[in-house]
């Protein structure tokens, strides 16, 4: 009889020591239940083409700038070497624009100037001898009509030479000028517009970060936007909880909460960043006293970044409200 009251004495003090046991542990008790969440960064290009290069893999490292992937782009090359050349061409335009004639060809001019300046100077002779030999009677006035009219040719054909010779020296009119700048100015974002699209066809790390997945494999085609690979850069990790409304009002923007999760060690410190503002429920609701427990709110909070690798997305987390207040 003894024996079989310590026996059951023995069975008794076993299941309370296993009872006792999750309340010695060193993990607090678990206050809001969540998990683990990124905002992932996906890598696209806004133009399609072949992938033709793939600088990483699932789990790898990157640092920002990095090369993470390049499409075929011969076609964006090419119609950027043909906007550099006609870039060339309307600056060589614009420049022509602004100079007046070639050095030989205002030499011609001059040179059509005193052969003319010649010729009035011989018609000036002529008219001066006619007038003598009408004063002696030799000729009629009709001569001296025909000599006044070839000194006024003659004359007229000076004026001309000499207008051309300054035309030749000036550049083209202002509108011409403008219209050659404008040209210049075209081609210039033309060769910005291509110049873009070839950059585009490279993509790079925008901020370090872990490559989490790679959608597509070297020689795929690549819809234009269609993402190539996803990033997961350590500050965009974030735990995702639900509050019950009747503890809602113990938190607060700012608020400092710990993390826990099966293996990452010691508690994660945390700050809440977000709070809905809309609830969120367990179907049925009924909107009563006795159903208010089940209306819950979302709430996010971020860890520093160095603390964030400990944190995988999708996994389970148990969130405590730190006494101390406010995380650092």
């Amino acid at each position: 009889m003894i024996d079989r009251l310590r026996m059951r004495h023995r069975v008794l003090l076993a299941s309370l020591l296993v009872a006792l046991l999750p309340a010695c542990g060193d993990k607090p008790p678990a206050g809001w239940s969540g998990y683990a969440e990124g905002d992932y960064i996906h890598v696209a290009a806004p133009l399609g083409g072949t992938l033709a290069t793939l600088r990483v893999q699932a789990g790898q490292e990157v640092r920002r700038g990095e090369l993470l992937f390049a499409l075929e782009a011969e076609a964006e090359r090419a119609a950027s070497e043909e906007a550099d050349a006609r870039l060339a061409q309307a600056r060589a335009q614009a420049a022509n624009a602004g100079k007046g004639r070639r050095e030989d060809e205002v030499a011609v001019t001059s040179a059509q100037l005193a052969q003319a300046r010649a010729q009035a100077e011989l018609a000036r002779s002529e008219l001066a001898r006619q007038q003598q030999l009408l004063a002696q009677g030799f000729v009629s006035p009709a001569r001296i009509d025909d000599a006044r009219a070839a000194v006024a040719q003659s004359q007229a054909r000076v004026d001309e030479l000499m207008a051309a010779l300054r035309v030749a020296r000036l550049p083209a009119r202002a509108d011409e000028r403008a219209a050659a700048q404008a040209q210049v100015e075209a081609a210039w974002q033309a060769l910005r517009q291509s110049e873009w699209k070839e950059l585009q066809k490279r993509q790079t790390a925008p901020a370090d970060a872990r490559v989490e997945d790679v959608f597509f494999r070297q020689g795929e085609y690549v819809p234009p936007g269609q993402p190539v690979l996803a990033l997961l850069p350590p500050g965009h990790v974030k735990a995702r909880f639900f509050v019950p409304e009747a503890e809602l009002g113990a938190l607060a923007l700012g608020q400092a909460v710990w993390l826990h999760c099966d293996g990452c060690g010691a508690p994660i410190a945390a700050r809440v960043s977000h709070i809905a503002t809309q609830a969120e429920y367990t179907p049925p609701v009924i909107y009563s006293n006795a159903q208010r427990a089940k209306l819950v709110f979302l709430v996010e909070a971020r860890p520093l970044p160095q603390e964030a690798l400990r944190l995988h997305p999708g996994q389970p987390l148990d969130v405590r409200s730190q006494r101390g207040g406010r995380a650092p």
